[in-house]
């Protein structure tokens, strides 16, 4: 779940613009309007400090409408240069109210969310998903890597079910900030927390610690059967292309029509 912040295109808001953390604007990559067309970004304003409480409470109640349909938790995206991950960056986050200034401000909205999410599921049902590697549209700050260590030392006063950290490899990553490590991640947060590797590196990073358990997203994307995959050291098809993930237009191709690993029988 997550609010796409200045990602959002204006057709697609009620009131038609597009908020962020200050007043600014996505560079390089496109969003898509309501007609499904690949169109640019546009200038997003300032979220009113008075308008964010009512934020708070669409994702609180986004939370309960998720239990009322059956799901067994919510995660929560608060990277991906979204409105969340906007006020925890340095580089789009230009306020001056309690929302700023500090590490403490700059996180305050992140927690009043997770805070809201708590109202509704146990924290072992909610899950924090963060990414400031991540420099899609602009994003990457100079204190990336510590603010990202003071959220997950004070989300270890309060765990969530699990933190999965997305390391930003797959569509690039800053270059202001050192990247984040496995270890860096361990070290700050006493809950249990994932990372997305290939199966070797994820052995090494589970075996030493440095992990609790590794999250595959791509690889299951495109390999039916990764885990018997894994088991059996079969082979695995590349990546699936960015173009089948959100192009509307290819419908099913991409999702459903990858066949399952058949291993050839042994010669008698």
């Amino acid at each position: 779940m997550w609010h796409m912040g200045r990602q959002c295109h204006p057709s697609l808001s009620p009131n038609g613009g597009v908020v962020s953390a200050s007043a600014n604007c996505c560079t390089g990559g496109r969003t898509r309007n309501n007609k499904g067309e690949s169109v640019g970004f546009e200038m997003a304003r300032a979220l009113e400090t008075n308008e964010i409480a009512g934020v708070v409470e669409d994702y609180r109640r986004c939370a309960e409408l998720a239990k009322q349909v059956g799901f067994d938790g919510v995660k929560l995206s608060a990277g991906g240069g979204y409105l969340i991950d906007t006020f925890l960056q340095s580089v789009t986050n230009e306020r001056t109210d309690q929302y700023s200034g500090s590490f403490e401000n700059q996180t305050r909205f992140l927690f009043e969310v997770i805070d809201a999410l708590k109202t509704v599921w146990p924290a072992n049902r909610i899950v924090l998903r963060i990414s400031l590697n991540g420099a899609f549209g602009g994003m990457g700050s100079a204190d990336n890597l510590e603010i990202l260590v003071y959220v997950l030392e004070q989300l270890s006063r309060s765990p969530v079910g699990h933190v999965a950290v997305q390391d930003g490899l797959g569509f690039g990553f800053t270059d202001k900030c050192r990247l984040t490590t496995a270890f860096d991640i361990k070290k700050a947060y006493k809950g249990r927390c994932s990372r997305t590797y290939t199966r070797d590196i994820a052995e090494g990073a589970v075996r030493s610690g440095a992990a609790d358990f590794v999250g595959f997203g791509r690889a299951f994307m495109a390999n039916p059967g990764l885990l018997e995959r894994f088991l059996n050291d079969w082979p695995l098809n590349p990546d699936v292309e960015y173009k089948y993930w959100w192009e509307p237009t290819m419908g099913t191709e991409g999702y459903t029509d990858i066949p399952a690993y058949e291993p050839k029988p042994e010669s008698a």
